[in-house]
């Protein structure tokens, strides 16, 4: 009789599974132990085996695809055996040797709270390092690459991993020193904050009781326990040493481990693979983007037909080409601004507001402050320091709506927002309408090369009451953005157009500019945000009322 094989619990912790890959095809012979697959649980990656033998007749969950515990994994019976029951029935009770597994597990888990710390006590000189809070809105991490190895010797303020967080991709530096004793998780792999990341301590330490008291004792608060029938052994914890392969001009490739293996799974050549990490280093997005150069093909057709012929039949061309798509997993920033921006386009009642912006006296007053030695100063700067003056008469503007109550934020910091490489950024400037022009323009310079080096630290992110998104840059005329929560309002800058406009009852060439202001209609008021827009065009119409 055919038999159900449901996602395994493979850990006390784990709720769903994601098949990593199957080492069996529909129509393989399984025996009982055989490895069926690659599950990665909400820890590692771990193998599971058939507890059945026979034929596997049925893949439930494919490769890469993730599953709930106990959703139909596969189906394994008889050749030729009719399983249309089972697959359009329920998934039936687990096996009593089903049962029995997960019993293990949890019996596993509960002797290893009880009984792990009263055994063993963790040396003062071994560290337990847990995945950073690297900001504010930081919930999980993914490790871009690691830059020791289990066996390393690691001094304080060594850099250890890069971490991949909602906002950057950071290094991470060591606060201890001694040996890396243990890696937690792996180049590539995600975990919550506080999960363990990695232990270091004295050469020689007894890793695995480490871990298991780690579990069960008080510890480092928030860190999760491991596997409870995972043993943490030389195999688990010892890395791969191998130096890395020269280039065909012997130049030394830089390359991170999980990038190698991949490379070396799809046959890549490191050789022609371009690096986009630091320095050059390859990891793991070079491989997975990786495209080899296609090779020129040059198709000749026979001649056909009379000189005559072919000048009265003109020739048709069929074009010839290979559809193709991609799928490319979602970096932690990506995943982080589609839930921020979800959260406040479909909680907070956006509303919009435009106007359109004499600039020709800011051109003016732009070119006479940039004439000033070691003096330079962009639209974007005087749109900045106009939106802080502006909210110092507008005070709701700078508002947080916190259900019961609104915060009335008395500091003013805008956030100007950064395109990067894998989404984007705001870094904010603290007090705005305490600067300068000049102060702003420096500081926004700053902020946005840091930006997209990804060196920006979470302080200069966090804070912001209010937002300026400009895509003027891009010839973008106007547009409208989503607001920065818990900012109220952000305003959209659109690019300056020279045109004809009415001055005077004349017609003349004029320089406008287009604004579009986004407000959260549970604190700005419609009237509210349009005294804020006409005051904010005074102060860019007359420059010369900043400087006041």
């Amino acid at each position: 009789m055919a038999e159900v094989i449901t996602m395994p619990r493979l850990s006390d912790t784990m709720e769903e599974g994601t098949v990593a890959k199957w080492l069996k095809k529909v129509g393989d012979k399984v025996e009982e132990g055989d490895i069926l697959a690659e599950i990665e649980t909400d820890k590692a990656t771990m193998e599971f085996e058939s507890f059945h033998e026979g034929t596997l007749l049925h893949i439930g969950i494919e490769e890469g695809d993730g599953a709930p515990v106990d959703t139909l994994l596969a189906i394994i019976g008889q050749d030729g055996e009719d399983i249309s029951d089972l697959l359009n029935g329920s998934v039936p009770e687990k096996t009593e040797r089903e049962e029995v597994l997960d019993e293990k597990v949890e019996e596993a888990a509960s002797t290893t709270e009880g009984d792990t710390a009263s055994d063993y006590t963790v040396p003062e000189d071994v560290t337990i390092v847990t995945m950073p809070r690297l900001s504010d809105t930081m919930e999980e991490g993914t490790v871009a690459t690691w830059l020791k190895k289990v066996g390393d010797e690691v001094e304080e303020g060594e850099i250890l991993a890069e971490i991949e967080t909602d906002k950057a991709t950071m290094e991470f530096e060591s606060f201890h020193s001694g040996t890396l004793l243990h890696i937690g998780i792996k180049e590539g792999e995600s975990a919550p904050v506080d999960d363990i990341l990695a232990v270091i301590g004295p050469a020689g330490t007894d890793v695995a009781a480490v871990l298991n008291a780690q579990k069960s004792g008080p510890g480092i608060s928030g860190t999760k326990a491991d596997e409870p029938e995972k043993k943490v052994s030389t195999q688990e914890t010892a890395e791969v040493k191998s130096s890395p392969k020269p280039v065909a001009d012997g130049q030394r490739v830089f390359v991170s481990p999980l990038a190698r293996k991949m490379a070396e799974e799809k046959g890549i050549d490191l050789g022609t693979v371009g690096g986009s990490g630091d320095h050059g280093r390859i990891v793991k997005r070079d491989i997975e983007n990786y495209k080899p150069a296609a090779a020129a093909r040059v198709e000749a057709s026979p001649a056909a037909g009379t000189a005559e012929e072919k000048v009265a039949m003109p020739a048709i061309y069929i074009p010839v080409g290979e559809e193709s798509s991609e799928e490319q997993k979602n970096s932690q920033m990506r995943k982080v601004i589609a839930k921020r921006l979800g959260e406040s386009k479909f909680t907070a009642p956006h509303y919009y507001l435009m106007i359109e912006v004499d600039m020709s006296e800011a051109m003016a007053s732009r070119s006479r402050i940039n004439d000033l030695p070691d003096t330079k100063v962009s639209f974007n700067d005087m749109v900045v320091k106009a939106c802080a003056m502006a909210i110092r008469k507008h005070p709701q503007i700078n508002t947080s709506w916190n259900g019961d109550t609104t915060i009335y934020n008395h500091h003013i910091h805008v956030g100007v927002a950064v395109a990067v490489e894998d989404g984007l950024v705001v870094p904010v400037l603290k007090f705005t309408d305490q600067l300068s022009l000049s102060q702003i323009g420096a500081s926004v310079k700053d902020l946005a090369g840091k930006a997209r080096n990804k060196k920006l630290t979470p302080a200069e992110m966090e804070g912001s009451t209010f937002t300026v998104s400009n895509l003027g840059m891009f010839g973008i005329l106007e547009f409208t953005s989503i607001i920065n929560q818990p900012n109220s309002a952000i305003l959209s800058v659109g690019t300056i157009v020279e045109k004809p406009v009415v001055k005077n009852g004349q017609i003349v060439v004029g320089n406008t500019m287009k604004l579009s202001l986004a407000c959260d209609h549970r604190t700005v008021d419609g009237a509210t945000g349009a005294q804020f827009l006409q005051t904010l065009r005074a102060y860019l119409e007359n420059p010369v009322t900043m400087l006041a």
